[in-house]
């Protein structure tokens, strides 16, 4: 069983953030504009599990963005040395990083539950998920920052006008459209992108969901939560994002993560408490090309 390893950063303009029990950690310092400040705390979340030929352009590219943002990084125990390579990103960019050691692989489910209670108790205000293979292009960052001081959920959509994938082949291509828009028919929301990963949460609505109870990988997890999100009466708008496949690193797509997918889309449909609320839900416009 992990331990934690040592107490976060600790600046003198910010408060100490509280550890995750039961994980090991490297530090972060908590940030908060409760005090006037214009920006808000923004904590991204990244799971990861054999990144260390993407981690590190990963870092640079979140960071860069402002004092504001900062990363947590779970990693599943990755054999290629990617935790230690967090732990070292983690002591250059001091007090901006928190790195959660697990074991083994436990599923980026469990990985981003674990990322959302990191960020909650460093004091975020807006939480954003994403993948650390580059696949989700740092620099649309503050584009989804924005848009969630307008919504309670930002969703990076390929699929809606403006968005893209590149990279992938046409069978992986038709598998994600295809998974979304059976997700999509089955569930009866108004969600082009329900499998997208790239999310930009606010402190409120993760605060209000029970995530202990979802179970769910993969694609699965992607379309449960935006789903529980829905059934909570939250505000979503879909933003469109271009998706580019991976450089470096293997896919982690399995058979068993579609099928999950498949399956789980008829179990919340069924759960008789799960009737799917009103949500105001609209397409943001495509950003403009230069």
């Amino acid at each position: 069983m992990s331990t934690p390893r040592n107490a976060f950063a600790r600046p003198a303009s910010s408060p100490a953030g509280n550890e995750t029990r039961g994980d090991r950690q490297a530090g972060v310092a908590s940030s908060s504009n409760e005090a006037g400040g214009e920006s808000p705390s923004i904590v991204v979340v990244v799971p990861t599990y054999n990144e260390a030929g993407n981690l590190e352009r990963l870092v640079p590219a979140v960071l860069g963005h402002g004092p504001n943002y900062r990363l947590v990084i779970v990693d599943d125990g990755s054999p290629d040395g990617t935790g230690r390579l967090a732990d070292l990103l983690a002591t250059r960019y001091t007090g901006r990083i928190q790195v959660i050691h697990r074991s083994r692989k436990r599923g980026i489910g469990p990985a981003y539950v674990a990322g959302f209670s990191a960020a909650r108790a460093n004091g975020a205000e807006i939480v954003v998920q994403m993948d650390a293979d580059l696949s989700h292009d740092p620099a649309d960052l503050p584009r989804l920052v924005a848009v969630a001081t307008d919504a309670d959920l930002v969703l990076g959509s390929r699929y809606v006008p403006g968005g893209d994938t590149i990279g992938w082949p046409l069978p992986r291509r038709l598998l994600s459209k295809l998974g979304g828009h059976y997700a999509r028919l089955v569930l009866g929301v108004p969600v082009a992108d329900l499998t997208g990963g790239f999310k930009a949460w606010r402190r409120s609505l993760l605060a209000a969901l029970d995530f202990d109870h979802v179970r769910a990988d993969g694609y699965g997890f992607q379309i449960e939560t935006t789903y529980r999100a829905i059934q909570h009466g939250a505000r979503l708008i879909e933003l469109p994002i271009v998706f580019a496949d991976r450089i470096a690193g293997a896919s982690k797509l399995s058979r068993r993560i579609v099928i999950e997918a498949a399956v789980i889309v008829w179990r919340l449909r069924l759960e008789p408490r799960n009737r799917t609320r009103t949500t105001r839900h609209r397409w943001d416009e495509p950003p403009k090309r230069q």
